[in-house]
């Protein structure tokens, strides 16, 4: 039957990826899905992401689309929950029929929600977490742009240690995989210069109270401590050591990399240390390129930009440049293949060259590090990538 109906649409002179129907794809637009958290405690990025993609399908579709096709985004909540991701996920790939997952935030719910896509043959691109779950193991439909959390602390903490003349580094962490990574990062880099970790304390995801792990850290005294945290995690940990005057060299990943710590946590988040890729947008220091970019999106949805509204802007542009490379029989195939072939350059937001290729599913493994200095992040060193 599918043969017949192939054969038809080349006699009527259609593409054949039309005959065989491509999930999302249409000749006039193209729908892609995302699941961000629009309710829990990552609620703020979140809605930074949904905002900064939804200005790139704006842009794009003024422009007319990609090889004539408009793209339709729709947003799900998981409330930063793996089984609502599966929920979201589930209504996302089967009743709306995406055609690609972009920018899906949280370690726990990509990889709740990747096999539920992958059955249905959509890719799960450019998610919003660092993990190396989301290049490994390697899979066909898995597109990854960000430095592990691995690789970010297994090479920025040996060295902070030393600069900082560190004797006991110790670590708090999510409990989960998010969190796991970020001391499998630091138990590999401190191996390299002959220490371990003194002191290991968690919390379970949603947690708002860190008195006891802040406690159990200054009573090992703790001189370095390196955060699996996010932002209220983060805020909460640093803020009640401040408290309690235990002042030790604080190293988060990108996960903490964001506004929101210096504007939420106040001056006590000063001397914060955190690894990340692209830089937040600072509207009086940023190129005119950023400044005119932030405009539009101040005047669109009337708040500033963020680091996050640039992870969202930037998912959407890697797969608007993919898709327009796979020509006009967008197939997931044709897709696949094209990223494979891509090589993304540096970005106005100071990302690193990212590129693909058949195994190579991570863009880039390349990271920098920031410290907050009078309440804004500061560059303290540019990246480093390898081993």
């Amino acid at each position: 039957m599918k043969h017949s109906i192939v054969a038809l649409a080349l006699a009527l002179g259609l593409p054949a990826a039309f005959a065989q129907s491509t999930q999302g794809v249409s000749k006039n637009e193209i729908v892609v899905g995302s699941i961000q958290d629009l309710s829990g405690p990552l609620a703020g990025f979140g809605k930074q992401i949904r905002l900064g993609m939804m200005l790139r399908v704006d842009e794009l579709n003024e422009q007319g689309g990609v090889n004539g096709r408009k793209l339709r985004l729709l947003v799900e909540d998981s409330g930063y929950d793996p089984r609502r991701a599966v929920l979201a996920a589930q209504k996302l790939v089967n009743q709306d029929k995406i055609f690609a997952m972009i920018g899906h935030i949280g370690t726990a719910q990509n990889m709740a929600a990747m096999p539920i896509q992958f059955e249905k043959n959509v890719v799960n691109f450019f998610p919003i977490t660092a993990a190396r779950e989301m290049y490994e193991p390697w899979h066909r439909l898995k597109f990854s742009f960000a430095a592990p959390y691995y690789d970010q602390i297994r090479r920025t903490a040996p060295k902070l240690a030393k600069e900082k003349g560190a004797k006991k580094v110790c670590t708090i962490y999510q409990d989960d995989e998010f969190g796991l990574e970020v001391v499998r990062g630091a138990e590999a880099g401190l191996k390299t210069i002959g220490m371990e970790l003194a002191e290991r304390t968690s919390f379970k995801r949603g947690a708002t109270d860190f008195s006891s792990q802040v406690a159990r850290m200054k009573a090992a005294g703790c001189d370095f401590v390196i955060l699996g945290t996010i932002i209220r995690e983060t805020i909460g940990t640093i803020g009640e050591s401040r408290k309690t005057g235990f002042n030790p060299t604080f190293l988060g990943s990108s996960a903490s990399y964001t506004d929101l710590i210096h504007k939420l946590g106040g001056k006590a988040m000063d001397g914060l240390y955190a690894t990340h890729t692209v830089q937040h947008p600072y509207l009086d220091d940023a190129s005119q390129q950023i400044r005119f970019w932030a405009t539009k999106y101040q005047t669109r949805f009337n708040e500033d930009p963020t680091v996050f509204s640039v992870y969202g802007y930037s998912a959407i542009d890697g797969f608007i440049q993919a898709a327009a490379k796979a020509g006009p029989n967008l197939t997931t195939d044709s897709f696949v293949k094209a990223v494979e072939s891509m090589a993304i350059p540096p970005d106005m937001f100071g990302s690193a060259e990212m590129t693909f290729g058949p195994k190579k599913r991570l863009g880039s493994n390349a990271a920098r590090l920031s410290q907050i200095q009078n309440g804004r992040w500061k560059v303290v060193s540019d990246y480093t990538s390898g081993d």
